[in-house]
């Protein structure tokens, strides 16, 4: 009976300790998420210094986090949003829903980046991949790739921040001319799926020649899977940046334990992370640097609008695109 009465008081103890335990709660992308994803080791590593509960809720793909909080508003859950981009902060700026961060990092980034409400956690450039051993006469530019036969998969703009960087991308590269690129790459298009991991498995399945992606993604083949026959192809428009970042709700209820995970993001814990999960460049260089092999494919030139600029370039080109693909 005491050995009943003890464990019972044990109980009522423990039972107030675990409700006291705060929760941070991080919406991102599902990827992000994954087994194979940053977020397990992420996750271990912020919850071994905060005596917190980090929980991570995934939402479809980048531009799918955007629709959920502008849907939710001030209601959301959510203390920090990560998994945005330049391509959608102005959007997101505009909704009134973060808060700034007040930090001012040391950031490894080709480009200079500032912005009082989101900090970045990686960056990489799009391209498309394709096989070796199936695709020998590659294209150099957007024109040559709508002349040829090849058969490409892509994310569309609306849910994918890949998708919608594909458009800036075109955008950036021809101006005025996109509307006509876009109707000469629509027979190339086999499928536009809602985000990058669907894409992906298409294009690794066979089910099409080269696949919307990034210079770093033969990397994960030939570290991962000692598998060198993925390449990037390198355009002589240059190629797009994309920049993922991180934003704290201003509707929080950890606003203190939001901002610890901000200032986490940006230590070695992380950023080590992230070139051999989520396979893309960390806004800071890891102790460790860069694994073998990750850096084979660069462009020699990159390409990047503004976050304002972005937005304005997306409410034309969104259009182009749905028009080219409806015919």
């Amino acid at each position: 009976m005491q050995k009943h009465l003890l464990a019972a008081g044990l109980l009522t103890i423990a039972m107030p300790a675990l409700a006291d335990t705060p929760v941070l709660t991080v919406l991102t992308y599902d990827s992000f998420t994954s087994e194979w994803g940053p977020g397990p080791a992420v996750e271990k590593a912020f919850e071994a210094t905060c005596a917190c509960d980090l929980q991570f809720v995934p939402a479809g793909d980048g531009a799918a986090l955007l629709a959920r909080i502008q849907l939710e508003g001030a209601a959301s859950d959510a203390d920090v949003v990560l998994g945005l981009d330049t391509s959608l902060t102005a959007a997101a700026a505009a909704t009134q829903l973060f808060a700034p961060h007040g930090k001012s990092p040391t950031l490894n980034l080709p480009v200079d980046y500032a912005d009082p409400l989101f900090l970045p956690f990686d960056w990489g450039w799009f391209a498309f991949v394709y096989d070796k051993t199936k695709v020998t006469d590659v294209p150099k530019t957007f024109e040559a790739l709508a002349a040829s036969n090849l058969k490409i998969v892509i994310q569309d703009p609306r849910s994918s921040t890949p998708g919608l960087g594909l458009l800036l991308w075109v955008k950036a590269a021809y101006g005025d001319k996109a509307a006509g690129v876009w109707s000469a790459l629509a027979d190339n298009i086999v499928t536009v799926t809602p985000g990058w991991s669907e894409a992906y498995g298409l294009f690794t399945e066979g089910e099409a020649d080269m696949v919307l992606s990034y210079t770093t993604s033969p990397a994960y083949h030939l570290i991962a899977e000692s598998d060198d026959s993925k390449a990037a192809a390198l355009f002589d428009e240059g190629h797009y940046m994309q920049i993922e970042v991180a934003g704290k709700l201003a509707a929080s209820d950890q606003p203190e334990l939001a901002d610890k995970f901000l200032d986490f993001m940006l230590t070695d814990a992380f950023q080590s992370a992230i070139p051999q999960t989520n396979w893309m460049y960390p806004a800071v260089t890891p102790a460790a640097g860069l694994p073998d092999g990750f850096d084979t494919f660069r462009p020699a030139k990159s390409l990047l609008l503004s976050a304002e600029d972005a937005q304005a370039a997306r409410d034309a080109a969104l259009p182009e695109w749905q028009a080219a693909l409806a015919r």
